[in-house]
């Protein structure tokens, strides 16, 4: 399937995430895997050699996958979106790519291969990757997973021989990845919450189990807090001990002194 027709979700669940204070949705790893998860049993119905991922954003969803999969990875690296100035470039550049006449990389032709990104956004990065491998590398099958499409036009279609895997459809907002917390100034804890409160923010509908997620981190955080007020008032009873003992022993000493 060439186009996100294959990523069925109505507006309401496109609905279910609001943006963060500064514009941003925040997706966290717990959200990623879910997600990367749910496509497991299409992903075996294709049947795949060997997974391709795009780096940098393909590399965790890949390495999530292939615990499921159990299919080995190579790594291409391509560049459409300059850090540097934060600026959109007209071409992609290929910076890496595999050897296929060692390793890995013979798993490649004539095989089938499953290419893997984060984000489908204008799809100009996966259809050239699409490309270069079926011209370079002549596959026997290939599809294309991404854990995010976004819905907004394509500036790319891919070709009608290729399948299509969106583990979801997003709205066109600038989407904050748990690898990339760094660049965005905050630790992954901060990253973290961020994520949980744009999930909570939406409609509450959540078929990847999100849901059974955030009910785990409440309760971990309420066992945490429990842990952690039960370890101050131990440490209040053992000072509070520690200074009664002190007490005795001070008065116990000068009672000892007066009776000399």
């Amino acid at each position: 399937m060439s186009d996100a027709k294959g990523a069925k979700q109505d507006p309401a669940e496109k609905a279910r995430r609001v943006k963060a204070a500064d514009g941003r949705v925040y997706f966290s790893y717990a959200q990623i895997h879910a997600a990367v998860s749910s496509m497991v049993p299409k992903v075996k119905a294709f049947k795949p050699d060997v997974i391709i991922a795009i780096g940098g954003g393909g590399f965790i969803p890949a390495r999530m996958l292939r615990t499921e999969i159990k299919v080995p990875i190579l790594a291409v690296s391509l560049k459409l979106y300059d850090d540097a100035t934060n600026t959109v470039g007209t071409e992609v550049e290929k910076v890496q790519w595999f050897d296929e006449t060692s390793g890995v990389g013979k798993n490649v032709r004539g095989k089938r291969v499953l290419i893997v990104d984060e984000v489908d956004d204008s799809r100009t990065t996966l259809k050239y990757c699409v490309d270069e491998v079926k011209k370079t590398n002549a596959p026997a099958a290939l599809a294309v997973l991404v854990v995010h499409n976004k819905m907004r036009p394509k500036a790319a279609q891919l070709p009608s021989d290729v399948e299509y895997m969106a583990c979801e459809d997003v709205e066109n907002f600038w989407n904050c990845y748990p690898w990339d917390a760094a660049a965005y100034g905050r630790d992954i804890y901060a990253h973290e919450e961020l994520a949980r409160q744009c999930l909570k923010g939406g409609n509450g509908v959540n078929p990847s189990g999100f849901d059974a997620h955030n009910k785990k981190i409440k309760v971990a955080d309420g066992l945490k807090n429990e842990v952690e007020a039960t370890s101050l008032t131990g440490s209040v009873m053992a000072l509070a001990t520690l200074g009664v003992g002190l007490a005795i022993g001070f008065f116990a000493g000068k009672a000892s002194q007066s009776r000399r």
